[in-house]
């Protein structure tokens, strides 16, 4: 029996990144996305915040203490699998279901609810999964 409650808490310990989302605050996304890399205070009021945990990279944009904006992408600069930015898109479903809109150069996602919109691209000169609240109409800040 301690054996088997045992491999339940590692499993369930190993997919604690699955569980941070869209809408969770400081607290959550620090003990899911790991180590703080930086963390700056922009014009606007938000917070951008870049963690590392194993062999990602999590940039999210705070507003008013929970997460808008986050985007995933590899430490060495390498694309994602499509078998991880289904893992990433699956954590911010929201129980909804993915739309692939693609277009040239860019994949697009829209949740079917419309909350929610993502995009597999190249920002910063590396292959990025960014995942953004729609608000009244139009999304949040991508500029970042």
């Amino acid at each position: 029996m301690k054996q088997f409650l045992g491999v339940v808490v590692t499993l369930l310990a190993s997919l604690s990144p699955v569980w941070a989302n869209l809408g969770d605050g400081y607290e959550r996304l620090d003990d899911a996305y790991g180590n703080l890399v930086e963390r700056h205070l922009l014009d606007d009021g938000t917070v951008s915040v870049v963690y590392k945990k194993d062999r990602y990279f999590y940039f999210v944009i705070f507003d008013g203490g929970r997460s808008v904006l986050e985007r995933y992408s590899h430490v060495k600069g390498t694309d994602l699998s499509e078998k991880e930015i289904a893992r990433f898109l699956k954590a911010h479903a929201g129980g909804e279901t993915w739309i692939t809109t693609d277009k040239p150069k860019e994949r697009r996602f829209k949740r079917s609810d419309g909350k929610v919109e993502a995009t597999y691209a190249t920002v910063d000169g590396r292959p990025t999964l960014t995942v953004r609240e729609v608000r009244a109409g139009r999304s949040q800040r991508s500029d970042q």
